[in-house]
């Protein structure tokens, strides 16, 4: 490990020293590509600097023992030298988790897809919950959100929604939601007050770039229509609505979100990009099972994730047995803890994988 953080540090220099040459910025790829590394490397190079310095303030606390016979002095180096141990265990753990290999897809955009599932009208009432809890999480941490696609029932329930999060880390972040939700409460629409389970599935795709998907237009169909809707301007006036059909796969997109014809065909290639890198994403998991397993939150689709219990007022997450007594507040978009307490349950899968290899 401490190989790598050395070649790890050289780099860093040389990188430092690139950036500093007067004619970098007028290579504005190179100069992207540069500050992306360097970016990247920051928080492992300033971590080994700190275990580096910790690990010297160890020798000279020692030293200082062995030579130094005033008392005040030496508890002043005993006290140092517990200070600096405990940091010394702290930075190991760090540096290992930082040194675990990168998904590729971490630093992305999202695409957001969320269905209701089992429960009828109250499965879409609870699946437009879960879309709003998603947009005040991502408002929050300042992302943008762009609604790509709605289907909306009379009553403020959602059959199926897509929306893309922009935002830095988005897909690092939001990955782990991928999974079948679950909700337990008495329906409004209840007369015998009985609990009702609910069912929403979300769908958490890296934004896909057209160099990641090469799309054949002969596989393509495109058709357009008027929009429909709830009124509105452009709503069944002009023909703005766009439909896409991939037919290898047998997806079928459509947009009519936007007033622009134009707009809509962008976020419905955007959505089915998405969508074909997802399921290349997932071929590549299947392949490669072992790894799959090892993983928190990357799994299988159909998983049961997490439970909402409103009676109870708590959210269970399942893949580590996680309960919080908090669920306005989370309905509401405060999920960070139970991502934070995901993140980590991750990378301590991952590091009891390495050790065991």
């Amino acid at each position: 490990m401490f190989d790598k953080l050395e070649d790890l540090l050289i780099r860093y220099e040389e990188l430092m020293s690139e950036l500093s040459e007067p004619d970098v910025a007028n290579n504005p790829e190179r100069f992207r590509r540069l500050m992306k590394e360097q970016s990247d490397l920051t928080p492992i190079v300033e971590a080994y600097k700190e275990y580096r310095q910790c690990k010297q303030n160890i020798e000279d606390s020692l030293a200082m023992l062995e030579e130094e016979s005033d008392e005040e002095l030496r508890e002043l180096a005993k006290e140092e030298l517990n200070e600096s141990k405990a940091r010394v265990e702290e930075l190991e753990n760090e540096l290992k988790i930082l040194l675990l290999p990168k998904d590729p897809n971490d630093d992305k955009n999202v695409i957001v897809e969320i269905r209701a599932g089992a429960g009828g009208e109250e499965a879409a009432l609870f699946a437009a919950e879960i879309y709003r809890m998603y947009v005040h999480y991502a408002e929050g941490r300042r992302w943008k959100v762009e609604l790509l696609e709605a289907d909306e029932t009379g009553i403020g329930g959602m059959k199926s929604v897509n929306f893309m999060v922009t935002g830095t880390g988005a897909y690092s972040v939001l990955k782990y939601e991928s999974g079948v939700h679950r909700v337990q409460r008495v329906p409004e629409t209840e007369s015998q007050g009985r609990i009702q389970t609910s069912t929403c599935s979300v769908a958490v795709m890296p934004e896909a770039e057209e160099v990641d998907v090469q799309i054949d237009e002969k596989d393509i169909r495109i058709d357009v229509m008027r929009a429909s809707g709830n009124g509105g301007q452009c709503v069944n006036t002009t023909d703005s609505a766009v439909r896409l059909t991939h037919y290898p796969t047998g997806i079928v997109i459509y947009s009519q979100t936007e007033k622009s014809q134009l707009q809509n065909k962008e976020k419905a290639f955007a959505l089915l990009r998405a969508k074909l890198y997802d399921l290349e994403q997932q071929k590549k998991q299947d392949a490669e099972s072992e790894m799959r397993r090892s993983q928190i939150g990357t799994g299988d689709r159909a998983e049961k994730i997490r439970t909402y219990n409103f009676p109870q007022g708590r959210v269970t997450d399942h893949r580590i047995n996680l309960t919080l007594y908090k669920l306005d507040k989370i309905m509401n978009g405060d999920i960070q803890e139970i991502i934070d307490a995901l993140i980590a349950a991750d990378q301590s899968a991952k590091l009891a994988k390495m050790q065991d290899d």
